[in-house]
């Protein structure tokens, strides 16, 4: 009953923002196309591998880009505990980009995370608490291709993701399973603006397993985000509504064997 108390004020604090009457809407067609990779290394250790591939229009253009790096430690058989670099670029997009004057902007990230799983008979959901140091760089007024500084924000997500086996008790080679997870962004600190409530994406889905180091996920996927600034003329705030399809690789390699 807890976490679902605390999951329930989540999505109302996610959403709070988005009530608002007096806002601009965005609505855009993506494709994110994902790759996840947990390679062992040796003990409890795994290097974490991530590429996001993200589109507008399913495939036709450049919404963003992501490449993600970082170490995994196992403290326990449900507790697991990792801390990596993003690379994170944003390319110009829709009626109101955020990439200044048709230039693609770099943001550099550090994050820290733990991830606790549950099991309740076929059902395993997994909870990740992240934070994220993150430098968006700033481009200089007289050449937009030339970064002149970098604002520091801080950023604090949560996840709370399921999976369910269509098969039997367990997801085992050759089975499809059902997927989706639900993620909640809150920003913080003086250089925060007026998106404080960042963004929420909703994804779900289905699975099949390959093998127990090779998956497919092919989801609906959904994403509110509010723009940093409002629009300069109405001083209204601007929500982007993402709508498409998340198709997700994880394959993970044993790193460990001679």
């Amino acid at each position: 009953m807890k976490k679902i108390a605390l999951l329930t004020v989540l999505c109302l604090l996610a959403f709070s923002a988005f009530s608002q009457q007096n806002r601009i809407i965005e609505r855009n067609n993506v494709g994110w196309y994902t790759y996840n990779g947990d390679h062992k290394l040796a003990g409890r250790w795994q290097l974490h591998t991530e590429y996001q591939w993200r589109r507008i229009d399913f495939i036709r253009t450049w919404q963003q880009s992501l490449a993600r790096l970082g170490l995994v430690y196992k403290l326990t058989d449900r507790v697991q505990a990792s801390g990596g670099y993003t690379l994170f670029t944003t390319y110009p997009y829709g009626n109101y980009p955020s990439a200044d004057a048709g230039v693609p902007t770099p943001e550099h990230r550090i994050y820290e995370d733990i991830q606790v799983s549950d099991k309740f008979g076929r059902l395993e959901l997994n909870h990740r608490i992240r934070l994220e140091q993150r430098w968006l760089s700033q481009p200089s007024e007289d050449n937009p291709r030339r970064i002149a500084d970098w604002e520091y924000q801080h950023r604090v997500r949560y996840q709370l993701s399921a999976t369910y086996p269509l098969s039997g008790p367990t997801i085992d080679d050759g089975e499809f399973y059902l997927n989706a997870f639900d993620e909640l962004f809150i920003s913080f600190g003086r250089n925060v603006g007026a998106n404080v409530f960042n963004q929420n994406r909703l994804s779900g889905g289905l699975g099949y397993q390959v093998t127990d180091k090779f998956k497919l996920e092919l989801n609906y996927f959904s994403r509110i985000v509010q723009h940093a600034e409002s629009e300069p003329v109405s001083n209204k705030p601007i929500f982007d509504i993402d709508t498409g399809v998340r198709l997700n690789v994880n394959y993970d390699l044993d790193f460990s064997r001679k």
